[in-house]
């Protein structure tokens, strides 16, 4: 199963390396990154895999949501196939 992050915010130092760290301590494997500064705003997608997730979707969800709160930035946490059904024209 694999999983759609994206996180927009404020640009600061380490929010790619926080948000990986946070998906290796959960045992998400980043399969594909694109990340922009536009300014002083920071956006970045993830595709990443949850095979090997330790607990569930949802724990997971929310644990990358109030990282994102901590972190000053707000990130998402969506299932793929959503993400991929939402997008369909």
């Amino acid at each position: 199963m694999n999983a759609i992050i994206t996180v927009v915010g404020q640009d600061s130092k380490g929010i790619i390396a926080k948000v990986s760290a946070k998906c290796a301590e959960a045992g998400a494997n980043i399969l594909e990154i694109s990340q922009s500064i536009l300014k002083e705003y920071f956006a970045m997608i993830m595709l990443v895999e949850l095979d090997n997730l330790k607990g569930d979707f949802a724990a997971f969800a929310t644990a990358m949501q109030k990282s994102g709160k901590e972190n000053g930035v707000d990130i998402r946490v969506m299932h793929e196939d959503i993400f991929n059904s939402m997008h369909r024209i």
